[in-house]
C-alpha cells in the first residue's frame, strides 16, 4: 500500500515537471505598439484606446498617456502629437517582462542596434535612422534581466521648431535644479 502511494506521488512529480512554463511576456508583441509609431493619427489611436489622459501641452505639441493592457500586463505609453499625428512615444515596460525576449524581438524587427552603452547594471540600446525613426531601449540586470523603457522618435520631427522628444523632456525633468549663487 505504501509503495502505491509513493509510486503515485512519483508519477505526479514527473508529470508536473514537464509542464510548459511561459515567460510573463510570452503573448506580448511589438505589433501592440505599432499604433503609436510616428506618423500615426490620434483619431486612429482613439478608436482602440478610448481612455487617454493629457499630460502636457506646449505650443503645437501635446502628450497623452494611454495604457496598453492584456490579461498579464498593463503599462503606460506616453505619446506626443503635433497636428494630430504622433511625433514620438515612450513606454515604461513591466519589469516582469524578460529582457532577452524583448531585446531579441527588437533585433528581429529592426536589426542590430547602432549604439550600446552600459553603466553598471543598466544598458541603453539605440537604433539610428531605421525606417526613418530613432528607436531606443533600456534594460537592467539584478538577479534577472528586465526591460525598463522603449520608445521611438520620428526623425522628420527632430528638426521641427519647438519639438522636444518625450525622452529629452523626461531626462530634463529628472535633473535636479541647478543652484545659482545669489
Amino acid at each position: 500500500m505504501k509503495l502505491n502511494k509513493y509510486l503515485i506521488l512519483f508519477f505526479i512529480f514527473v508529470q508536473s515537471s514537464f509542464a510548459k512554463v511561459d515567460p510573463p511576456n510570452y503573448n506580448f508583441s511589438l505589433d501592440n505598439l505599432d499604433i503609436f509609431m510616428p506618423g500615426q493619427k490620434l483619431v486612429e489611436i482613439e478608436k482602440k484606446y478610448k481612455q487617454k489622459e493629457l499630460m502636457s501641452k506646449k505650443d503645437a505639441y501635446s502628450i497623452y498617456r494611454f495604457y496598453v493592457e492584456h490579461l498579464r500586463y498593463r503599462f503606460a505609453v506616453l505619446v506626443q502629437f503635433n497636428e494630430g499625428k504622433v511625433t514620438d512615444f515612450h513606454a515604461r515596460l513591466p519589469q516582469y517582462f524578460l529582457h532577452d525576449v524583448f531585446h531579441q524581438s527588437l533585433i528581429n524587427r529592426i536589426g542590430m542596434q547602432d549604439v550600446y552603452k552600459k553603466v553598471e547594471e543598466q544598458a541603453v540600446y539605440i537604433w539610428n535612422n531605421k525606417n526613418n525613426n530613432k528607436y531606443y531601449y533600456s534594460g537592467a540586470c539584478t538577479i534577472t534581466c528586465f526591460p525598463i523603457y522603449y520608445g521611438v522618435i520620428g526623425l522628420n520631427y527632430l528638426n521641427k521648431s519647438g519639438f522636444k522628444s518625450i525622452l529629452d523632456q523626461l531626462e530634463q525633468a529628472s535633473k535636479p535644479p541647478s543652484s545659482k549663487p545669489q
